[in-house]
């Protein structure tokens, strides 16, 4: 049966068969992007429904206990954005799927010129059921999880807020990366839940009294305030030097696992169906994704679940490249917390984060690899793992290249690529070949942030990799960090034999640490998967990590180094140190840092820096660009920068004023 809704723009309608699939397409904007104009967008909403009892569904948790229509199926809305090309004959066949992060596409407000050029199909969709919707955001709707008797599911959360604004007297719980956004108290009843406050992360937790605080709002009346489930309150106010961490019981899960499936089915009908309906019926051959730190943690999350393989059996990318991703998404559990980033209790490192076969025994866990799933069905996609230094440092990098004993390196399967960016912050800097003298990096950092750039090799590998997925072509060798070449040490200065700069921090003790949790007996590891019974979870053990190696002047070897990694500066870092508020002294964040080096030798003397000046290592202005433009052409000809790139890279160290005047000091 088919029948046609009748939305604003193009509608699309599928007939409901046995299988769950999209339901329809309503296509709400159609336009012509200003920066392409041989393009249209097309933005609206995505229906879709899953059948339960499908063993392709089954994974999702929750499914079972969730809501079903009069077809027994459980149903879901999501947003989307598409970009395609007006004459299906200018097409190159290729759907680039971009994973939004956090709701943030990549195609908003414009994508990839590159894909423009070449013709390509560009996608976005929402998965991440617990943002609320906002103009420009992807999002999906997805169902409450409730009891078979129709009551409420309850379960414990675990909130910590820190770095709160001295005096304020008002908090609220979905705030920041890892703010609930839907995991709301089942009574507002302080006796009910915990507050405690305490001074690090290893100090006493102390405890506030219930009578002391309350789930509400005090900038609008005085305490104990207006009752307010998203809130809480803080009679005498919140001390901006303690972190406050809250466990109470939530009720009422949503579903999120179901974003993992709709993204399946959403990309599966743009590239197979075949009716009028698909506004690019017929145009698509290949599809990739493409997603960055969150959203490329989702790429693995995918993968792992098996959601590579269609309803029909067919595959759904070709190729994928995680990007700076080195978890996975806390996603497909109860009160999951998808937006979450790597803190203290926070899940996401607890799975499976390797490509080939290892047998976790250090946390008595049997062999797994991420594609066992898609192994199983022969749908696994051709894969490019990019990453850079603060994913070791930040993001607990190590385990998914060395295992959780740091014993030895976990060799690649042939269906995987993995490029090392070294000596570059979280997603790159901001390139250029300025000498930065600031004191701060402007995120509460004590170092000046990195500018150290990696977007121009990662703009190279992704045609490498299309060019994989399309023509079959042999991408570039794989270049990271192992311990076979003796590239990888314990994240301490002696260890990695990075130097004693005066008056610049050490490593030591900056790398996040990778807890090994105990969340309960209904969490199923492997999987990231089922229901959390302890908050605070108890902490088994502290997994080792390790960290890259570095010169004499504390830039990391190895990878694909940029041309002003080649040419350095100063010492490009993938850590930083919290200048201020609770983790003050510790890491910060995913921030990378950079240690200038001296203009000339007298003032390196005068300082006892042990690395060379610029004056001493380079000489002169013009030799320096000569640096530059030999490390950007070894870069092309490795396909690691496009040819344009490394014109450009190479003007702007002409126009620097690197050398052009030198101190006499």
């Amino acid at each position: 049966m088919r029948r046609i809704l009748c939305k604003i723009g193009l509608i699309a309608f599928l007939a409901v068969q046995s299988q769950a699939r999209v339901v329809h397409v309503s296509v709400e904007v159609r336009e012509t992007p200003v920066y392409a104009p041989n393009y249209e967008r097309l933005t609206g909403r995505v229906y879709g429904e899953l059948d339960p009892a499908d063993g392709k569904n089954g994974i999702i948790n929750d499914i079972l206990l969730a809501p079903r229509n009069t077809r027994g199926r459980v149903e879901y809305s999501a947003t989307f954005t598409l970009l395609r090309p007006k004459n299906a004959a200018e097409t190159s066949g290729v759907l680039w799927y971009e994973v939004p992060n956090r709701g943030n596409s990549p195609l908003n407000p414009r994508p990839s010129a590159d894909a423009i050029a070449a013709g390509h199909i560009l996608l976005s969709s929402g998965w991440q059921g617990d943002l609320a919707a906002r103009p420009g955001l992807e999002t999906i709707t997805v169902p409450i999880a409730r009891n078979p008797d129709g009551s409420s599911i309850t379960g414990p959360v675990l909130a910590r807020l820190s770095d709160l604004p001295a005096h304020a007297t008002t908090a609220s719980l979905t705030s920041g990366y890892a703010g609930l956004h839907y995991q709301f108290p089942a009574t507002l009843d302080t006796a009910k839940a915990l507050l405690t406050k305490q001074f690090s992360d290893d100090s006493e937790q102390i405890p506030i009294a219930a009578s002391g605080w309350a789930f509400a709002n005090c900038a609008t009346a005085p305490f104990p305030g207006e009752p307010d489930s998203s809130r809480i309150c803080l009679k005498g106010g919140f001390e901006p030097d303690m972190l406050y961490q809250l466990t109470f019981t939530a009720k009422d899960p949503l579903v999120l696992g179901i974003g993992l499936a709709a993204t399946r089915d959403i990309v599966s009908f743009f590239r197979y169906d075949s009716t009028d309906e698909n506004p690019v019926a017929g145009m698509v051959k290949h599809a990739i994704a493409f997603g960055t730190s969150q959203s490329g943690n989702f790429i693995k999350t995918f993968i792992q679940l098996g959601f590579n393989q269609d309803e029909a059996g067919r595959i759904v990318w070709d190729g994928a490249n995680p990007n700076i991703a080195a978890r996975q998404t806390p996603i497909n559990f109860r009160f999951a917390i998808p937006g979450g980033a790597a803190s203290l209790y926070e899940p996401g490192s607890e799975g499976v984060l390797w490509w080939s076969s290892y047998r976790d025994d250090a946390r008595g866990r049997g062999a797994a690899s991420l594609l066992d799933r898609c192994r199983a069905t022969r749908t696994c996609p051709k894969i490019f793992e990019t990453f850079g230094s603060s994913e070791f440092w930040g993001l607990r990098m190590s385990p998914g290249l060395v295992g959780t004993k740091a014993r030895a390196d976990i060799p690649l399967p042939p269906e995987v690529r993995r490029y090392y960016f070294p000596g570059v912050t979280h997603g790159g800097g901001r390139g250029g070949f300025q000498r930065i003298e600031a004191a701060s990096s402007g995120r509460g950092c004590a170092l000046p942030a990195n500018p150290n750039s990696m977007s121009e090799s990662l703009r190279a590998l992704r045609t490498a990799l299309t060019d994989w997925v399309v023509k079959n072509a042999p991408p570039p060798a794989s270049r990271y960090p192992t311990l076979a070449a003796g590239e990888l040490a314990p994240p301490t200065h002696d260890a990695m034999g990075f130097p004693a700069i005066p008056g610049e921090p050490l490593p030591d003790h900056l790398i996040n640490a990778m807890p090994d949790y105990d969340f309960g007996t209904n969490f199923r590891y492997p999987d990231l998967s089922g229901a959390i019974a302890k908050q605070p979870p108890a902490i088994r053990q502290t997994i080792p990590l390790l960290a890259p190696k570095t010169d004499a002047d504390g830039n990391e070897t190895g990878g694909v180094p940029s041309p002003l990694h080649q040419a350095p500066l100063g010492t490009y870092l993938g850590w930083n140190v919290a200048g201020s508020g609770y983790r003050k002294g510790r890491g910060c964040g995913f921030s990378g840092g950079f240690i200038p080096f001296a203009q000339t030798k007298d003032e390196r003397l005068r300082s006892g820096d042990p690395r060379l000046s610029l004056e001493e290592r380079y000489g002169s202005h013009e030799a320096y660009v000569a640096k530059v433009r030999e490390a950007a052409q070894r870069l092309v000809k490795q396909r690691f920068l496009l040819q344009d790139d490394a014109d450009r890279i190479v003007r702007e160290a002409e126009a620097s004023a690197v050398l052009r005047n030198k101190m006499t000091q």
